[in-house]
């Protein structure tokens, strides 16, 4: 993992900017040898804001970069002139983004579309120059503010992968062989558990030349919403997703018991999820014969499912047909 090109967590401590003091003068010129205050403000320090890039795909820019700093603002001038204002930190992040705050745990906000910018520490404000002091007793104010400090405050940022499908499954329960074979996605695929080490996107393509996204979750154990496998570490991609399909191959030994398991570890995580549409995919139907086939098909839980198998070909058409109803249904 440690040389993966996939980061989904980073923790980054973020320092805004300190606001620009407020300038104390007095006009002076050659006309006039006693002017009014005339001392401009100070320029507001620089914030840090996160930015939906839907070309960006991972935190992995962010991973080695543990301290974002924005620059102050410039104090203000004479002649009523506004310091210049500190340059904001803007930083790409991929939809799907959530940020929260390190000490809380507070979820301050998600980025899920492309453009969307969101604060994420807010810079100091500058001070006020001594000109918005002058009153009718007070004609020539000698105190203009200091500029507030900025902010310095650790926050988490948490990639949730955005998905039109979401794949359940077991280790092995033929996820990644699915996706390899409707999109052009090449996941690693191998006969032993948790060849998937992070989430796989593809692009479905479907009749008359529309698509949709699909993702490759790493399999589900029992256990994992107390950490157990691969945890927690990557069920929470599968709160993104708008449809989830289940996979359970058909040599399973018990289908429902499985997939009443895998609906189990997600209702422990977050019962939400639960409230998704759901399919289920049967796999590796190339492995049992028809006799074993129908067996199987008395003892099927009560959800749309189809039987498949993605080294033949078969019902691959009419899951990409369900889904896509699925998908799109009111």
């Amino acid at each position: 993992m440690a040389d993966s090109n996939f980061v989904d967590y980073v923790k980054i401590c973020c320092r805004s900017g300190k606001g620009g003091a407020g300038c104390m003068h007095f006009h002076r010129d050659k006309h006039t040898a006693k002017g009014g205050p005339d001392g401009g403000d100070g320029g507001h320090g620089g914030s840090i804001i996160l930015r939906g890039n839907s070309q960006t795909w991972t935190l992995l820019h962010l991973k080695y970069r543990k301290h974002v700093i924005a620059a102050p603002g410039n104090g203000g001038e004479s002649g009523l002139r506004h310091g210049k204002d500190g340059k904001n930190d803007v930083l790409d992040v991929p939809l799907g983004t959530v940020a929260k705050d390190a000490e809380t745990g507070e979820i301050l906000f998600e980025i899920t579309e492309h453009g969307q910018q969101e604060v994420l520490l807010k810079g100091g404000r500058g001070g006020l120059g001594n000109h918005h002091f002058k009153t009718s007793t007070n004609q020539a104010p000698r105190h203009a503010q200091t500029g507030e400090e900025g902010k310095e405050e650790w926050k988490i940022l948490e990639l949730k992968i955005l998905a039109d499908v979401g794949l359940v499954g077991f280790p092995n329960a033929g996820k990644s062989t699915l996706l390899s074979v409707v999109s052009a996605a090449k996941p690693e695929i191998a006969a032993y558990p948790f060849t998937t080490l992070v989430p796989n996107l593809g692009i479905v393509q479907y009749r008359d030349f529309r698509s949709f996204v699909m993702a490759d979750i790493p399999g589900i154990i029992e256990g994992a919403h107390e950490g157990k496998g691969l945890g927690t570490r990557f069920l929470r991609h599968i709160e993104r997703n708008a449809t989830l399909l289940f996979m359970v191959p058909a040599t399973s030994e018990d289908i429902k018991k499985e997939y009443n398991i895998l609906l189990k570890e997600l209702k422990l995580y977050n019962k939400e999820l639960t409230q998704k549409n759901r399919i289920l995919a049967i796999t590796k139907c190339d492995l049992v014969d028809e006799d074993t086939l129908k067996e199987l098909k008395k003892n099927i839980p009560r959800i749309p499912h189809v039987f498949i198998s993605s080294a033949t070909g078969l019902g691959i058409d009419k899951l990409k047909d369900k889904l896509w109803d699925i998908i799109n249904e009111e």
